[in-house]
């Protein structure tokens, strides 16, 4: 499944060391980078489109356990990676419900959508457009 998440610039280290967690090793801390995107209200995020196995999903949402490669002295700040995790909020094509607006303080996820369309269904554009 593809998932587009949108990170605002007030919690991008949390969700990076959240992507760190889940993904594969220390370069996943540039998971979000440029906050070059926006909301209405000009609020900026920094945006990635992934392909995640199924089990993503479930680890994403259950306790999050310091991977085996993050040894001291540690990468990963945890607490950070938990506060990331409190702030997902996780929707996917499907789901009867609307799909989420990007907020500055969650990071927004839409799996099942193209990128670009998922950013749309957030409510973001390229900042300076």
């Amino acid at each position: 499944m593809r998932i587009t998440a949108a990170a605002p610039a007030a919690i991008l280290d949390d969700c990076n060391d959240f992507a760190m967690v889940l993904a594969f090793g220390p370069a996943d801390n540039l998971t979000y980078r440029d906050p070059s995107w926006q909301d209405a209200e000009g609020n900026l995020y920094a945006v990635a489109s992934f392909l995640v196995r199924p089990e993503w999903i479930s680890a994403a949402q259950a306790g999050l356990v310091r991977p085996e490669w993050d040894t001291q002295p540690y990468v990963i700040n945890m607490a950070g990676a938990n506060r990331a995790q409190a702030a997902l909020v996780f929707w996917h094509t499907g789901m009867e419900v609307a799909a989420p607006q990007a907020a500055t303080l969650a990071l927004t996820a839409i799996g099942g959508a193209d990128g670009r369309a998922a950013l749309a269904m957030m409510g973001l554009f390229r900042s300076g457009n």
